[in-house]
């Protein structure tokens, strides 16, 4: 009955928090490990301060490079390829969006694709609903492929001293192999689907009475966003290789542990190694492209990233304070479930995603919870696209902004709210990506 209670009070307080914005839903989770610990005596658990510390050595590299100017170059890059085959955008857009996350470690970076994308479907004739949702949700599955993101190295992390079935602990290189494929596969389809998702705007009855009045005309087709008329300086390109070289130095000292220093018998933690070289790379993009610390603090990765961090700060130590007084319930009742149905952990997985909006802090309240219950760490790396499954209710930034590029008025939500734009995308990508995951992971013969 106390069990319940909580549980109660951990989802309302999910519940409200979300409603208010990702900074809200940390200070919430404040107010609930106040209620669990004063109200019913629990000992606080610990915050996740390891991933909360390589989360802002990863949100102060990737600020640094937009300061710089370098993500404008990747953008511009991004943008060239799209205007170049603009019949194609539905399958391109969300590629491009996942090749931007990998390579920076966040989905933030979708915000300024998402005019541009918006601009060229609109002018195309094409339905922007179709691009813009699949790659909103594109954007958000590529986290789980990229080797500086925080939900990567964190359940590599968090994995470490737990061997799998063929009695290897998982290693970077190893997870990459799973989700990469997986989210390709995913992202892919979805492109493919939403080619012909929704009413074509010649037979969009709603879109084409918005055209009469002029002036809604206007709004809708605007002046186009471009990037290409812009001649970049060299030295954003150089913020830009910087960045770049830093991703494939820990990408290297990944799979390859024997170039770490040794410490106590074993190579340097991951954990550590990222946030060495996230700050190594920003303190040199800082001084090679004269960057001005308040372009940092002002830019949008800083501030979405921050938020984030929050959002992990309090919702992980709420939620780690009520389940870790519960293992051993959790364990009884869970248990023998999750291990005879292997997906009843990806589902889980995926509500709690919901209930956190983030996928670090979905990992790092979820993982060592089925680690205790006896779920594989193999099973655990086949299902990790599941991380994602903050698309079923439309609350998050992403989502919102793209509503809010597209003025046309396709991307919404709908009446009864879950009927969103962006559900089938999201269902249909952590689908396929948690499929493609375990047919991967019983061919590595890891589970």
């Amino acid at each position: 009955m106390e069990f319940s209670i909580q549980l109660f009070i951990v989802l309302a307080v999910l519940f409200f928090g979300a409603r208010k914005g990702g900074l809200a839903l940390g200070l919430f989770g404040g107010i609930g490990v106040v209620i669990l610990v004063f109200g019913f005596g629990l000992a606080p658990g610990n915050p996740p301060i390891k991933v909360m510390l390589v989360m802002l050595a990863v949100i102060s590299a990737g600020a640094t490079l937009q300061a710089s100017g370098g993500l404008d170059v990747m953008l511009q890059v991004a943008e060239k390829l799209l205007r170049k085959h603009p019949k194609y955008i539905t399958i391109l857009a969300p590629l491009t969006t996942t090749t931007l996350t990998f390579l920076c470690g966040t989905g933030h970076v979708v915000y300024t694709m998402l005019p541009i994308i918006y601009d060229i479907s609109i002018k195309k004739g094409i339905r922007p609903e179709r691009p813009m949702a699949a790659s909103t949700i594109a954007a958000q599955m590529g986290i789980i492929t990229s080797p500086v993101s925080v939900a990567v190295v964190s359940l590599v992390a968090m994995l470490s001293g737990h061997t799998m079935i063929n009695g290897k602990e998982l290693d970077l290189i190893q997870l990459l192999s799973i989700t990469i494929p997986g989210t390709l596969c995913g992202v892919l389809l979805i492109g493919i689907w939403s080619m012909y998702r929704g009413k074509d705007l010649k037979d969009d009855k709603d879109f084409q009475e918005k055209l009469k009045d002029p002036e809604m005309k206007k709004y809708i087709y605007g002046e186009s966003k471009t990037l290409l008329d812009q001649k970049l300086p060299q030295y954003q390109w150089n913020a830009m290789w910087i960045f770049l070289g830093a991703i494939v130095v820990v990408a290297a000292l990944g799979a390859f542990p024997e170039l770490r220093p040794m410490m106590n018998g074993k190579a340097l933690s991951m954990v550590y190694v990222i946030q060495m070289f996230m700050l190594a790379a920003g303190a040199i993009i800082f001084v090679v492209a004269k960057v001005k610390p308040a372009d940092i603090a002002g830019n949008e990765v800083f501030k979405s990233g921050m938020v984030a961090l929050i959002a992990v700060y309090g919702v992980a130590w709420m939620t780690k304070t009520m389940f870790g007084a519960h293992i051993g319930d959790i364990k009884e009742i869970l248990g023998g479930i999750v291990i005879q149905y292997p997906w009843a952990y990806a589902l889980a997985l995926v509500f709690i995603s919901k209930l956190v909006n983030s996928q670090g802090a979905a990992l790092a309240a979820m993982v060592p919870l089925a680690l205790s219950v006896g779920v594989d760490p193999g099973v655990i790396a086949a299902f990790a696209a599941a991380c994602y499954g903050y698309y079923i209710l439309p609350t998050y930034p992403s989502d919102l902004a793209a509503i809010s590029f597209d003025r046309s008025g396709t991307t919404r939500i709908g009446k009864y709210v879950i009927n969103h734009s962006f559900i089938l995308p999201g269902i249909i990508g952590v689908s396929t990506s948690c499929t493609v995951g375990f047919i991967l992971a019983k061919l590595y013969g890891i589970i």
